[in-house]
Order: C-alpha cells, then sequence, then structure tokens
C-alpha cells in the first residue's frame, strides 16, 4: 500500500516541475530527499515494531507528545491523504487530455472519483485486490521503461529525435545545475511531495502478523526503490530527452518516449501512468481510512467512524474522501492550469509535518525509555538521537522553502491556517478520553516512573 501510494503522481507528474526547477541537479534532490525519508522511516519502524497499532504514527504521537499531538498528527495524515488523493485525480485529468484533448480535464477528474468511490464500497477484498495488481502494472511498466531506456543508450537504436539521446544530455543545457544552487533547494517542495504516502508502512503494523519481521523488511528496501523507481528513471529519461524540453503539460515519460518518434510506447505509458493515479488514490482512501478508525478509537474522531459494513468497508471513511474529491472536481473546473502546483505544494505541507511529528514522537519514546531503564526496540534507527535531529533540520528547511515562491507560498498559510484551526477544534471539541494520553501495546513493560517524574507516567502502566 505504501509502495502505491509513494510512486504515483509525485513521479509520473510531478517530476516535471522539479526537472524544471532544478534540471539534471534534481536526481541529487531525489537522493537527498530519499535519504532523509529512510531515516523517517526508520523512527517510524523503530515505534511500530514496539506498538503494532491500527493508527500507527498518530498513536505514537498521542503518546509520546500528548493527545493534541496526537490529534493534529492524525488529522494532518488524513488532510495529507485527501490532498494527495486531489493531486492524483488532478493528474488523472490531465493524462486523459493526451488522447482527448478537446474534453474538458473536470469530466474525467469526475469519472474517476465516481469510479473509485464504487469500486471502495463494493468489498474490501475487491479494493486489496485492486490495489494489489495496478502496483505490479506500474513497478512492472518502470522497470521495462529502464530497460529500454538503457537499450536506446547503450545500442544508439536510431530514433527521430532532433537531440540525440545520451549521457551528453545530462550537461550539454547549462551543466549538471542550469538553475544554480537556488534551482535545486527549490525542487525540494515537490520531490518532498513524491515521497508523500510512504510513511502508510507504519499504519498496516496494526494488521501485519509478525510486524517485528514484516516492518523492518519493508523499510530496510525503501532505499533500493528509491534509487530504482525515482533517481534511475528519471537518469535516463533525462539522457533520452533534454531536461530543459519538458513541459509539464503531460507526463513527461509520455512526452520523452513521443518525442523519440516511439508513439506506441507513449501510449502504453499513458495507460500505464492512468493506472499509477488510480492505484495511489486507491491507497489514499486505504491508509485515510485506517487513520481516522485509530482517531475514533482515541476519541479523537466520531464513534460512528470505527464502523465498518457487512463487506468489510468503513462505508462513513469512503464517503468522506468521496466529497473531499468532489472538490477536486470544482477546482479543475475553475483553475485547471494552476490547480496541481498548488495542490501538490499543500500536500508536501502536510507529509513534511507528519513526519516532524515522526520524529518528534520518535525523540519522547527514545527519552522516555533511557529513563526508565528500557531497552530500545529491536530495530532501532541507525545514528539514534543524532540522526532524528539532522532529519528534523531537513524538514523545518523543507517547510520555509515553500515561503519563497507565490505557488507555494500559499500551502505554507494554509497548513498553518489548518494547524490553528485544529488546535481550536481539539479544545473546543474533543472531551473526555480524547483529552488522555495514549496507552499502547508494551507500555506494561517499562517500568513505573514514580509520581511526578514526568508528563508520560501517568500514561504508563
Amino acid at each position: 500500500m505504501a509502495l502505491g501510494s509513494a510512486i504515483g503522481t509525485g513521479l509520473f507528474y510531478g517530476s516535471a516541475s522539479a526537472i524544471q526547477a532544478a534540471g539534471p541537479a534534481v536526481l541529487f534532490a531525489y537522493m537527498i530527499g530519499g535519504a532523509v525519508v529512510f531515516l523517517v522511516m526508520r523512527a517510524l519502524g523503530e515505534m511500530a515494531v514496539l506498538h503494532p497499532v491500527t493508527g500507527s504514527f498518530g498513536q505514537y504521537a498521542g503518546r509520546y507528545l500528548g493527545p493534541l499531538a496526537g490529534f493534529i498528527t492524525g488529522w494532518t495524515f488524513v488532510f495529507e491523504m485527501a490532498i494527495v488523493a486531489l493531486a492524483d485525480v488532478t493528474a488523472f485529468g490531465i493524462y486523459m487530455q493526451f488522447w482527448f484533448p478537446d474534453t474538458p480535464q473536470w469530466i474525467w477528474v469526475l469519472a474517476i472519483v465516481l469510479l473509485i468511490t464504487g469500486l471502495n464500497l463494493l468489498n474490501v477484498k475487491v479494493f486489496g485486490e485492486l490495489e494489489f495488481w495496478l502496483t505490479i502494472v506500474k513497478v512492472t511498466a518502470i522497470i521495462l521503461m529502464i530497460v529500454g531506456g538503457f537499450a536506446i543508450l547503450i545500442f544508439g537504436f536510431s530514433v527521430p529525435s532532433s537531440t540525440p539521446p545520451g549521457l551528453h544530455n545530462l550537461v550539454d543545457h547549462g551543466g549538471l545545475f542550469p538553475n544554480g544552487f537556488i534551482g535545486l533547494l527549490l525542487s525540494f517542495s515537490v520531490v518532498m511531495f513524491a515521497f508523500g504516502g510512504i510513511e502508510t508502512i507504519g499504519i498496516t503494523a496494526g494488521e501485519a502478523k509478525i510486524p517485528a519481521k514484516t516492518i523492518p523488511a519493508a523499510i530496510n528496501t525503501v532505499p533500493v526503490r528509491i534509487l530504482l523507481f525515482y533517481v534511475l528513471t528519471l537518469f535516463v529519461l533525462m539522457c533520452l530527452f533534454p531536461w530543459n524540453e519538458v513541459t509539464g503539460e503531460v507526463s513527461p515519460f509520455v512526452q520523452i518516449f513521443e518525442s523519440l518518434g516511439i508513439s506506441y510506447a507513449a501510449h502504453i505509458l499513458n495507460a500505464v501512468i492512468i493506472t499509477a493515479a488510480i492505484s495511489a488514490i486507491n491507497s489514499d482512501i486505504f491508509g485515510s481510512g485506517r487513520m481516522v478508525y485509530g482517531l475514533a478509537q482515541q476519541g479523537h474522531a466520531p464513534r460512528a467512524f470505527t464502523h465498518v459494513g457487512r463487506t468489510g468497508v468503513p462505508t462513513l471513511t469512503v464517503a468522506l474522501m468521496a466529497g473531499v474529491l468532489v472538490i477536486g472536481v470544482i477546482l479543475n473546473a475553475v483553475i485547471p492550469e494552476n490547480v496541481f502546483l498548488i495542490i501538490a505544494s499543500l500536500a508536501t505541507f502536510a507529509t513534511v509535518w507528519v513526519w516532524i511529528m515522526i520524529l518528534l514522537s520518535h525523540l519522547g519514546m527514545s527519552r522516555e525509555r533511557a529513563r526508565a531503564g528500557a531497552p530500545r526496540s529491536s530495530y532501532p534507527l541507525p545514528g539514534g538521537r543524532v540522526s532524528t535531529y539532522l532529519a528534523l533540520a531537513f524538514m523545518a528547511f523543507v517547510i520555509v522553502l515553500l515561503a519563497f515562491t507565490p505557488d507555494t507560498r500559499i500551502a505554507l498559510i494554509v497548513g498553518l491556517a489548518w494547524l490553528v484551526i485544529m488546535t481550536g477544534v481539539f479544545f473546543t471539541f474533543v472531551k473526555g478520553k480524547g483529552r488522555q494520553r495514549t496507552v499502547l501495546p508494551d507500555d506494561a513493560a517499562l517500568p513505573t516512573e514514580p509520581a511526578g517524574a514526568g508528563s508520560s507516567a501517568g500514561a504508563v502502566r
């Protein structure tokens, strides 16, 4: 599910904006961003192995940072998934215009919203099977595209492009850093959006049979996935096609193969990219549903969200997400040109904020266990608190970057307003159990601290 959410619109469409901002240097942005994301995933993995619960990092924040932090973290993740889903349905509309340029974009967005909602109301088994096959399609396509791209580069197949493929395309159009170091920095806002959703790995911990084995196995493959699906893929694309000719009007994947004269490949890739968008939307609904379920268990959402229908589908959550996606239909009808970048920037803020809360929760856990003399998790974060502080500094840096351009600045304003509003909602509407610090599995294994030893003492039992 995490793979399905993370490998989608951010790579297949959003990469165009990152390439335009940084040029070939975008490869370094994906490597740096990927390394930091891996640290976040390791911090999350350490907590998930100790506390395999549905709701994951929302409950970890409620346990180690307090009920307000848990409330805001959980709902910000739901907000993130909703915004990412809006980006995915928007991208779907853009992809369909490759075949139907005269059809308004919003019509395709409405069609996919109705289709996904209908599929997710059928049966929870349909939900899982659909995601399984869609992910296989897009992962297989990426691997075949990389192999095909290298074949063109190595064997020099004749292509009608005005600029022949080759490594020279990485340096012939302004060098590796054509827009300077500033261009590299500005690309991080889109690059980090591309990784959004990978934290869904933690949400699956509550449903894994052996989380101490399956969670580390999934997280340890993150660096390989990043190198293969992001860095290597974009390396091949920018060798095949000059980076400065990427327009962003369609997916750069489709544009590149169409420019090479491989028209059938462009059509196949467009079909694959459409399946990727559907897969990502599917994963977004899964992640948000499990988080809302956990929030309801904590008293941070209406109890009705714990209800699951006879088919195993959390119908109220699906209805909530469908309502949010209708907003995407309206935005695509009103501002089809700018909607994607605005939505992607909002998703970046929400994503990075959730990662910051994961890292702060990990710091709280580390301090408490050290203070209580409890052993670390069987899957500890390499570098401990030093790694956590480095990742936190990078995340704060990305948040600041959003203020530098008008299109992303709106995300910072809306994001900060969201945090203020959710704080007000917590103190106004959350009562009783929702105001208490969360108690998680493994808490009983900690030695009980003396009364008054710390703010978390009351939660340990």
